[in-house]
C-alpha cells in the first residue's frame, strides 16, 4: 500500500459509521484523501464513530444504501474516484430474526451501490466488502480458496454469497468491456473474523467481553470451540486499500474476488482466544458455557490467502498476540476516558509504519 497514491484521492464510503467503515475512515483521513461517507447512523451505542469523532475528518452523508436514488445522487454530485461498499447487515444471529431485511440490505443494497456509480465517469476502483462467510460450508477443517463453492446454511451467511454473485455479474455486465483509461476495476472482498477497539457489535466476541467486564459479569458463551480466523481490523483494511491500489493501476488482472486473513497459526478457538485475552486483560474477564438452544453457526473458518499474498504483495503484519494487545489497549482507553481518536490514529500509524517491514511485528 503506498501512501502517496491516496493523497487527495476522492474516496467515497459506504457504512462508514459502522466498525469497519469508521477504522478505514480514519485510515483514509491519515492519508489525507478527501472522504465521503454514506450511511445510516452508527449502528449501537456507544459506537467507534462517535467515540473517535470520525465525522471530523471527512464529509458524512446520512443514507440508505436501500433509498436508490438518494444514493444515485449523491454519488453523481461527489464524483469519487474509488468506492469501497461496507454497508450491510453484519450478524449472522440477527439474520435469523431478520431474514428479510438482511437479503434486502446485503444483497439488494450491493445492487444499488453497483448500479448508482456504474455511470460515473470518474469512479476508477470498487471494492466490495463481503465475508469469509460466503463460502458454503463443507464441514471439515480445510481453508477455503477464492475458488471455492459459494453458499451459506442462514440468511447471513447466504445473503454474503449473493452479494459476490451480484458483484460478479455487474462486473461481467458493466464494468469489463472497456480495456482503455476509462475501465473500472471492481473485486469483492472477503476477511476473517475482524477484532479491535470500538467494536460494540451485538453476538460478537469481543464486544461480548469487554461489555461483561465493564459490566462485572460473566460472561455466556454459545460456541467455545467454535473456530475463527482472528485478525486485527486493520489487516483487511490494508488489504482493501492494496486492492483498491491495484484495481487503479491494472483493473482488467485485479477485478476478482480476494480473502484477507490471518496466516494459519491465528485461525483459533474461541476458548483459546479468551485464555490470551485474559491474560493481557488481567483481573475481571471470566466466562460460562452457555448450553440454551442456539441458531447454527459453522464450527469451523479458515482462509486461504495465498493468491492475496502472491499477487497483491499483501500479508498479515500483527499476530493474534499483537492484535489482542492493541484491542485491550483501546478499550482500556476508554474505560479511563483517553483521547480514543488520537490512540486509533496512533494505531493506524504503526500498523501503516510496519508495511514494509518482512516479518509480523508487534504494535
Amino acid at each position: 500500500m503506498n501512501p502517496d497514491f491516496w493523497r487527495r484521492k476522492k474516496v467515497f464510503l459506504t457504512g462508514h459509521t459502522g466498525f469497519k467503515g469508521s477504522w478505514m475512515s480514519l485510515w483514509l483521513q491519515n492519508l489525507d484523501a478527501e472522504v465521503i461517507g454514506y450511511s445510516l447512523a452508527p449502528p449501537t451505542e456507544p459506537n467507534l464513530y462517535e467515540l473517535a469523532d470520525v465525522e471530523k475528518g471527512m464529509e458524512s452523508i446520512r443514507g440508505d444504501v436501500l433509498d436508490l436514488e438518494h444514493l444515485r445522487r449523491a454519488v453523481r454530485e461527489h464524483r469519487p474516484e474509488i468506492v469501497f461498499h461496507f454497508a450491510a447487515q453484519s450478524l449472522v444471529r440477527r439474520s435469523y430474526d431478520d431474514p428479510i431485511g438482511t437479503y434486502a440490505t446485503n444483497v439488494l443494497g450491493t445492487a444499488h451501490v453497483l448500479d448508482a456509480v456504474r455511470d460515473v465517469p470518474s469512479v476508477r476502483s470498487i471494492v466490495v466488502i463481503t465475508s469469509d462467510k460466503c463460502y458454503e460450508d463443507r464441514g471439515d477443517q480445510r481453508a477455503y480458496r477464492e475458488s471455492d463453492r459459494l453458499g451459506g446454511a442462514d440468511p447471513y451467511s447466504s445473503s454474503k454469497a449473493a452479494a459476490e454473485i451480484v458483484t460478479s455479474a455487474y462486473r461481467k455486465s458493466f464494468f469489463a468491456s472497456a480495456k482503455d483509461e476509462t475501465a473500472v476495476g471492481v473485486a469483492s472482498a472477503r476477511a476473517g473474523n475482524v477484532i479491535g477497539g470500538g467494536d460494540w457489535g451485538a453476538d460478537r466476541l469481543i464486544p461480548d467481553v469487554m461489555r461483561a467486564i465493564l459490566d462485572g459479569r460473566d460472561l455466556l458463551i454459545r460456541h467455545p470451540q467454535a473456530v475463527r480466523p482472528w485478525q486485527h481490523v486493520l489487516e483487511p483494511v490494508s488489504g482493501y486499500l492494496t486492492l483498491a491500489e491495484k484495481l487503479w493501476q491494472e483493473p482488467e488482472r485485479f477485478s476478482e474476488s480476494w480473502n484477507f486473513g490471518p496466516n494459519e497459526s491465528e485461525t483459533l478457538s474461541v476458548s483459546t482466544l479468551l485464555e490470551c485475552l485474559r491474560e493481557l486483560w488481567g483481573p475481571g474477564l471470566s466466562w460460562q458455557f452457555d448450553d440454551g438452544a442456539h441458531p447454527h453457526e459453522a464450527h469451523y473458518l479458515s482462509l486461504d490467502c495465498t493468491k492475496s499474498k502472491a499477487e497483491l504483495g499483501w500479508e498479515p503484519r500483527w499476530n493474534l498476540n499483537s492484535a489482542l494487545e492493541a484491542t485491550v489497549q483501546w478499550y482500556k482507553a476508554y474505560q479511563s476516558h483517553q483521547d480514543v481518536r488520537l490512540l486509533a490514529q496512533e494505531q493506524i500509524r504503526s500498523y501503516q509504519g510496519m508495511l514494509t517491514a518482512p516479518q509480523l511485528s508487534r504494535p
